[in-house]
């Protein structure tokens, strides 16, 4: 049996469905169609294939735990993280991925899939791995197209060449047409979305890569050679990787090499790329309104809804709602692309909206950020069992921890106790301490922070089991 490694990129910033979806806490990350995460999903869908070893996942260093939970919830106890200090996008993930594959000797298959879109037709997609597995030539490049459904401009386009089987030699990659061109391409049957799912050989892949790309090949192994162990986790060198140019697959390799084959399939895929392709993936009622959570609509059609409290839509047509605790989208399904745009906006002001939710995932659990001032800030902590925070102090603020659920162990100076329900302390400014759950239940508790500045960078680090930076909480 042909042995296959998923490789799984999970760098995405999901901008254009914001508010649910930020830089901290991108789409992949989010059960926006069914119980499972869009990685969730992705994991299940690659381990399912005939041969598939456990997954490879690309991603941001700072989501690496996340990564990690999610895919232990679903069983993938023991994935191998590869750890991006920075995005340089598609064909740099791509080529550390697959100098980390050979790393040990091997030279694998490698099966690359975004890990942020939905695929209805799982068996289908098997078997399309498989027909590729059967009919790609040596040194093939495969990428996987998707049959139009309509003239999209939001998709780039693979032409295929004229052939009686399933797979077909690429003739060209084009660019996200206009309406007028996607129409011409869809009514001729010859072009497929360009999906950027892809198989090949590792080495196929860097022998293409070093006679298009040799410095970002030479940058890419130089980063995988001199990258540190962290567990399960690899982390690249991050001079290296960060010199390697960003650019896509595409452009590196894929619209440059010879050996491009396209395999059009028609499998219920989306890359969840917009509200309105959440909408479509969507169960509707008979008006076409799409709905998540507390969300009621009268005389209204074809809309969708998203919040958590009460929402009402009265009378309106094409419309999305999203609320989230800290921000609400209201737009037209015409004109959700610009969501991108409320984003840059956001970070032009300096503005942390676009950036984090108010609640706020770590390594040892999550705190939301429940009222706050110029010289207080409230928030909720909840600290995974047996987790702990890091040894710190802060310069500008003191703190007050009330424990609501769970047991506490404490830390401050040279004092070390435990608090219960309903009980508290205090730490004043300057103090060296640590929060910690040694019980089997998650632990809740309020803090309550006061002084002159109430930054996350106030933080300095001693001690942290999870090797974060100091000025990371």
């Amino acid at each position: 049996m042909t042995e296959i490694l998923p490789v799984l990129l999970c760098g995405g910033s999901g901008t254009r469905l914001w508010p649910l979806s930020r830089e901290a806490f991108p789409k992949q990350f989010l059960p926006l169609a069914g119980e499972h995460t869009l990685l969730q999903a992705t994991a299940l869908r690659a381990m399912r294939v005939r041969g598939a070893l456990a997954p490879l996942v690309v991603c941001n260093a700072d989501h690496r735990y996340v990564v990690a939970e999610q895919l232990n919830e679903v069983g993938i106890t023991h994935p191998r993280l590869l750890l991006e200090p920075c995005a340089r996008n598609t064909a740099p993930a791509i080529a550390a991925a697959a100098f980390a594959a050979m790393a040990d000797g091997g030279d694998p298959l490698l099966l690359v899939l975004p890990s942020d879109h939905l695929i209805k037709d799982e068996s289908g997609f098997r078997s399309a791995v498989e027909t590729a597995l059967a009919n790609a030539p040596d040194k093939a490049l495969v990428t996987f197209g998707i049959v139009p459904e309509r003239p999209d401009t939001g998709f780039g386009y693979i032409r295929a060449a004229a052939s009686d089987g399933a797979l077909r030699h690429v003739d060209q990659f084009v660019e996200k047409p206009g309406i007028e061109r996607a129409r011409e391409y869809v009514a001729s049957g010859d072009y497929s979305w360009n999906s950027g799912m892809f198989l090949f050989r590792a080495s196929t892949f860097l022998a293409e890569l070093e006679a298009n790309e040799p410095d970002m090949f030479a940058r890419c192994s130089e980063a995988v050679e001199r990258a540190s162990k962290d567990g399960d986790a690899l982390r690249l060198d991050k001079a290296a990787f960060g010199a390697a140019r960003a650019d896509s697959i595409d452009y590196a390799v894929m619209e440059r090499t010879q050996n491009a084959f396209v395999l059009p399939l028609s499998i219920g895929w989306n890359d969840v790329g917009s509200w309105n392709a959440v909408w479509e993936t969507i169960e509707k009622d008979a008006h076409g309104n799409a709905a998540h959570g507390d969300v009621i609509t009268i005389d209204s059609r074809n809309t969708y809804a998203r919040s958590e409290r009460l929402v009402a839509l009265i009378g309106v047509e094409d419309l999305v709602v999203i609320e989230t605790d800290d921000a609400l989208l209201v737009a037209h399904r015409d004109h959700v692309q610009q969501v991108k745009d409320v984003v840059g906006r956001l970070r032009e002001s300096g503005r942390k909206e676009g950036a984090i939710h108010r609640k706020v995932a770590r390594p040892w659990g999550s705190y939301d950020s429940i009222d706050s001032s110029d010289r207080f800030q409230v928030k909720r902590i909840t600290v995974k069992p047996g987790a702990a925070l890091s040894l710190q102090l802060h310069h500008h603020r003191a703190e007050h921890w009330i424990v609501v659920t769970g047991t506490a162990k404490v830390t401050i100076e040279d004092r070390t106790f435990f608090l219960a329900e309903n009980q508290s302390t205090y730490i004043p400014l300057g103090s060296k301490h640590r929060l910690e759950n040694p019980g089997k239940l998650p632990l809740e508790m309020i803090e309550v922070q006061s002084g002159a500045y109430l930054g996350e960078d106030d933080i300095v680090r001693f001690d942290d089991v999870y090797g974060r930076a100091s000025k990371l909480q």
